[in-house]
């Protein structure tokens, strides 16, 4: 009972103090690290959303008109003079758009038209004849004035924060006061010249702003140029759509109306993007199909054409969420879409969100002091399925955007924390059983100095040796399972079993650390031929630990398999300690390298696993390859073997080579063929693991 509240006592007040540094840390950051957290958790809750939500059929068509590599490389490179891109405003007219809104800032007069050149040179020259003459040559800004006249037109303009300036445009009306105090401000802005400003119908912002990670999830609905709001130029197509002569903001609740349509209008004046419309080509209409092909024109009969360009010439590709070279031109005509179809998600007050880390903070807390591991794990996932299901709900269902990420975060520290505190007591059982292992160490050492007196105390030397290291899979699950006294009992038989292996192939039991036995080879006394010695009493452990693995009581307690590790290399090699604890022990890469070795079995599912090293010196044994592996601690990669399974008849030796020859020129293929080889031997889990494997690396 003691027990249960000290465990109790410690989860809760762990839990406690680490969901206070968790919130102290969030608080602690900078504002802009937790927008992007933010803005990043909104990207999945609406990517989401995309998924979920069921698909609207779409009223007004809006259609882009790309000024695409293909069209610069018809018409000429950019920038086109103001005739080209009066061929295609003229042929956009000629499909009969309902609204045309253009992608582009033309805020320098033309000045490569016959026209525009007689002027610069009657300038130069101070010949007034020739720039009378000019009036009657073809003027590029004039033409592409007249076809602007043709059809509603929406031009762009740019904010400017240095040079003040007046932007013209309809009024934006007030019924009540709306607030705006985060709207985005310049104090002036660059805008077309006269000639194009004069025959269009709408002007808005080009200007899109990026968040702290420079992507962009906004377009402007209204922003501030000088004294003046104005549009941005997706709000200014709708607008010319709806055949609004004049905006209005009104509350409550905060809305923007033109004509029939109104959208939520949050005080920043900016519209957060619901994502990438996911029909991009299938909206779009390259620039040279609708100069040259007059049926592709027939598309835009009634539609809101939007000129832009995917060139990287033209400068108007922005990084978002869904597409890291997203052309401005598709940016905007998305927010037309959305715009049409009133949606503006809203994200709830940061206040809410703090709540809710908070609720599951104290949730993961209670779940991990009270619950088992297990119980608590599952009630844990299942907190964080809620967190993030709700999260997509409210988006889907009423364009609410709630962070679901740090309220998750928050909650699995609180857990993981609690859990560790909680179950310390645990931890500290498996600590006294590994250390009463620990022990074996010294009989070992005493019986080899007892056949060699002269071994009592041996200075260090540096000489080649076999290193071998052994260990149990899944230990820690097995000592949670078994009691301590029959775990004990098991243990010892088996270590006393391996010791004995060990032993007998000539070796010295360097270490026994918990489950784990450590030997080496020709040390302290030469040993010919030690790496074929290490090797044979690997495989007889092999064997024999196979064996044990399936008696009555380890079975019982679900003993795991045994894993080794061998590989060759020059050590120190001496004994260390004082009279009462002498500890003959070896220190070098070799031993190192065994030891990561035994881990690798982990990953490519064998039972010895040799370095290369040892298996170049075993000149009498047949390895298979395993694979490519940089082992910590050294530079270069090394390739890694094993003895091959007895059972394998040798065609499939053959074949497993072939597949493996084959993994540098065609992974797929050698996956294929690693996958045929595993189907043959289901109980040889190498070649299954290799395939998985490279099917993996193909598939990324």
């Amino acid at each position: 009972m003691l027990s249960r509240i000290g465990k109790l006592h410690s989860g809760l007040i762990a839990g406690g103090l680490a969901l206070l540094l968790f919130l102290a840390l969030l608080l602690s950051l900078p504002k802009e690290w937790r927008s992007v957290s933010r803005e990043r958790a909104f990207d999945m809750v609406l990517t989401a959303d995309r998924q979920l939500r069921r698909p609207v059929p779409q009223g007004q068509a809006v259609i882009v008109v790309d000024i695409d590599r293909r069209s610069l490389d018809a018409m000429g490179p950019w920038p086109w003079p103001r005739e080209t891109m009066a061929r295609l405003m003229e042929a956009v007219a000629e499909g009969k758009p309902s609204v045309a809104a253009i992608d582009i800032l033309f805020s320098e007069p033309d000045v490569r038209s016959p026209a525009a050149l007689a002027r610069q040179l009657g300038a130069l020259t101070n010949n007034q004849a020739l720039i009378a003459q000019a009036g009657e040559l073809p003027d590029g800004d004039k033409r592409l004035a007249a076809a602007i006249k043709t059809v509603p037109v929406a031009l762009g303009f740019v904010i400017d924060a240095d040079r003040p300036g007046v932007v013209p445009g309809v009024p934006v009306l007030q019924r009540h006061s709306v607030p705006l105090d985060g709207i985005w401000r310049g104090v002036g802005g660059s805008v077309p010249v006269a000639p194009l400003l004069d025959a269009a119908k709408g002007l808005g912002a080009l200007s899109l702003p990026g968040d702290a990670d420079g992507r962009i999830r906004r377009v402007p609905l209204l922003v501030a140029a000088g004294e003046a709001m104005r549009p941005g130029l997706a709000m200014e197509a709708v607008r010319l759509t709806m055949r609004s002569p004049a905006y209005v903001a009104d509350i409550p609740p905060p809305r923007l109306i033109a004509g029939s349509l109104e959208i939520a209008l949050p005080n920043d004046g900016l519209l957060r993007l619901a994502g990438a419309d996911l029909h991009r080509e299938a909206n779009s209409i390259s620039a040279i199909e609708i100069v040259g092909n007059p049926a592709a024109r027939n598309r835009l009969a009634g539609a809101i054409a939007m000129i832009g360009s995917s060139a990287p010439e033209l400068g108007g590709l922005r990084e978002t969420p869904g597409d890291p070279l997203t052309p401005s031109v598709e940016i905007q005509a998305g927010a037309v879409r959305q715009i049409l179809s009133g949606r503006a998600p809203l994200a709830v007050q940061a206040g809410s969100e703090l709540v809710l880390l908070l609720v599951m903070g104290v949730a993961a807390l209670l779940a991990a002091s009270l619950l088992s591991p297990l119980a608590g794990t599952v009630v844990g996932l299942a907190a964080i399925t809620v967190v993030w299901g709700g999260a997509i709900l409210a988006s889907v269902t009423a364009d609410r955007l709630i962070d679901p990420l740090m309220p998750s975060l928050g909650g699995l520290v609180v857990f993981m924390t609690s859990s560790i505190s909680s179950y310390a007591l645990v931890t500290r059982r498996e600590a006294r059983i590994r250390s009463r292992f620990e022990q074996h160490l010294a009989p070992a050492v005493v019986k080899k100095i007892a056949e060699n007196p002269s071994l009592l105390k041996l200075t260090g030397e540096k000489r080649e040796i076999t290193a071998l290291f052994s260990d149990i899979e899944n230990f820690t699950s097995m000592t949670h399972r078994a009691g301590p006294e029959q775990l004990v009992a098991v243990l010892d038989e088996y270590i006393e079993g391996m010791t004995e292996i060990v032993m007998r192939h000539g070796g010295m039991v360097d270490k026994i650390v918990g489950d784990s036995v450590h030997a080496f080879f020709n040390a302290p006394l030469d040993l010919e031929n030690h790496p074929l010695h290490a090797l044979a009493c690997a495989e007889e452990m092999r064997i024999w630990a196979k064996a044990f693995q399936a008696r009555p009581e380890p079975s019982q307690i679900g003993f795991g398999r045994t894993r080794i590790g061998i590989e060759t290399g020059m050590a120190v090699v001496g004994d260390i300690g004082i009279r009462s604890k002498l500890d003959y022990t070896a220190h070098g890469d070799s031993i190192n390298s065994a030891a990561r070795l035994e881990a690798m079995n982990k990953k490519y599912g064998s039972t010895i696993c040799v370095g290369p090293i040892a298996a170049s010196l075993c000149k009498s044994a047949s390895f298979r390859p395993l694979g490519t592996t940089t082992l910590r601690g050294l530079d270069t990669p090394v390739e890694v073997f094993e003895p091959w399974p007895p059972e394998t008849p040798a065609s499939w030796r053959e074949r497993y080579l072939q597949a493996y020859r084959l993994i540098e020129s065609d992974r797929s293929g050698s996956a294929s063929q690693f996958e045929e080889l595993a189907a043959e031997c289901p109980e040889d889990p190498v070649p299954r693991l290799l395939g998985a494997e490279l099917r993996a690396v193909s598939s990324s």
